[in-house]
């Protein structure tokens, strides 16, 4: 079969990888999880990020199946905010997509017509869709779609194999900080870099989007610096430094998690703090420096709920 993937991680069918590298996390998961399913077919990745043309067009309707991969790829109006780069006229094209642990963008009013028509146009109403959070579910099953299951990110998936007792609970050495340059709150995030240099012996920071080492040098705090390169975060994983993560940025704190370290989420949109009322996720308001540094020195053992029967269901119907 072919199977084709439309990708986040990629900002135009060039091949240029997305300027978030928390994108790139997500491609990682889903690709995985499709090669899985489909380990003997052909798998095609085509961006959100940009228009389809008449290529991409040809390629999607040659396709077996084509999964939308995950991201807040959904909002109320799509015809504004373009974060999947489809338009209705598109739609008459392609058809039968499939959600895979998409997410809605920001706690919105209820979609408008265009975004109707463009969703009822675009996805499956025979396959069942793969969504990472209750609100993305409540969103979509009140434009009328029953075949969906919140499966939680597939960034998180490999968490149901990690027993609690093999993360570490005791405070480390040093931490890891990310911060989000597009939610800037100086005075908050000053205080957070004050409290982590007083609680650790040396503060990491990675760049996870492109503007966040710009965005640190701003706060003017003497960091140890990371490459924005996700080969490089993947180094610093693997590597024998000891470290707790603390930060605003979500899906590098999930690949820490994956890697058995304590995290600390700091909330600055409606992902973190959907994701965590379904998987008991640890996140915090960003200013809540009271909990911030109770987390910091008292022992926690993380009792994460990852949905796994509905992910079962999900990928049953591939089977």
């Amino acid at each position: 079969m072919k199977i084709c993937i439309l990708d986040p991680g990629l900002e135009d069918n060039q091949g240029t990888i997305s300027s978030n590298l928390g994108d790139l996390i997500i491609q990682e998961a889903i690709k995985k999880e499709i090669r899985k399913l489909f380990s003997n077919d052909q798998i095609i990745s085509i961006s959100t990020q940009s228009p389809l043309q008449a290529e991409q067009i040809d390629i999607i309707r040659e396709c077996d199946y084509t999964f939308v991969g995950g991201t807040n790829l959904l909002s109320s109006y799509m015809n504004k905010y373009k974060q999947w780069n489809i338009s209705i006229k598109k739609t008459f094209y392609i058809k039968n997509l499939i959600l895979f642990g998409v997410g809605w963008w920001q706690y919105q009013n209820s979609p408008n017509l265009y975004t109707k028509l463009l969703l009822n146009l675009s996805l499956s109403h025979n396959h069942i869709h793969s969504v990472r959070d209750s609100y993305t579910l409540r969103k979509l099953k009140n434009l009328g779609f029953k075949n969906v299951v919140n499966t939680g990110c597939p960034t998180m998936w490999p968490l149901a194999e990690i027993q609690p007792s093999q993360y570490c609970c005791a405070k480390a050495s040093n931490v890891l900080v990310m911060l989000t340059d597009y939610y800037k709150n100086i005075a908050a995030d000053k205080k957070l870099l004050e409290i982590l240099f007083a609680c650790y012996e040396k503060v990491y920071f990675w760049p996870q989007g492109r503007k966040d080492e710009d965005y640190i040098k701003e706060l003017n705090y003497p960091v140890s610096m990371l490459r924005h390169s996700l080969n490089a975060f993947n180094e610093f994983l693997l590597s024998e430094e000891e470290f707790d993560y603390v930060g605003t940025r979500l899906h590098g704190g999930i690949r820490c998690l994956t890697m058995k370290k304590r995290v600390l989420i700091l909330a600055v949109d409606n992902r973190s703090h959907e994701i965590s009322l379904d998987t008991n996720l640890s996140v915090y308001k960003r200013d809540d420096f009271e909990s911030i540094v109770r987390w910091i020195y008292q022992p926690v053992e993380p009792q994460l709920n990852i949905n796994t029967d509905n992910i079962h269901k999900w990928k049953s119907q591939f089977a």
